[in-house]
């Protein structure tokens, strides 16, 4: 799915990495636990998070997961978008809870990591 029709699905705002959206994602995880993302096999996923801080940018960064979904309103701070933008992550905020945005791509053929 093309990270555009993500950004559609979940009423998101583009904070970062406007550039990578015709990019394709296959799959997702949700979590607010950093060291749990960091266990996953599988790269170029789609990272959906509430942790609005610089280390969700770093596990993105470090687990190879190019997209991150802020979910909950959030607001991205000015280091989480310097990082952001070093490390060519697409950052997508949505006003959705973590359990909405999940379902709904679920619901639009996004796979989950397991």
């Amino acid at each position: 799915m093309l990270l555009s029709e993500i950004c559609e699905i979940v009423n998101g705002t583009v904070v970062s990495g406007e550039s990578r959206l015709n990019q394709k994602a296959e799959y997702a995880f949700a979590s607010d636990l950093m060291s749990d993302v960091l266990t996953l096999k599988v790269d170029h996923f789609v990272l959906i998070t509430g942790l609005a801080n610089v280390q969700s940018v770093r596990t993105a960064e470090m687990s190879d997961a190019p997209y991150l979904l802020l979910c909950r309103g959030k607001e991205v701070s000015e280091d989480m978008l310097k990082l952001a933008i070093e490390n060519n992550i697409l950052i997508i905020k949505s006003p959705f809870s973590m359990f909405k945005c999940a379902g709904l791509l679920y619901s639009a053929g996004i796979k989950p990591v397991y």
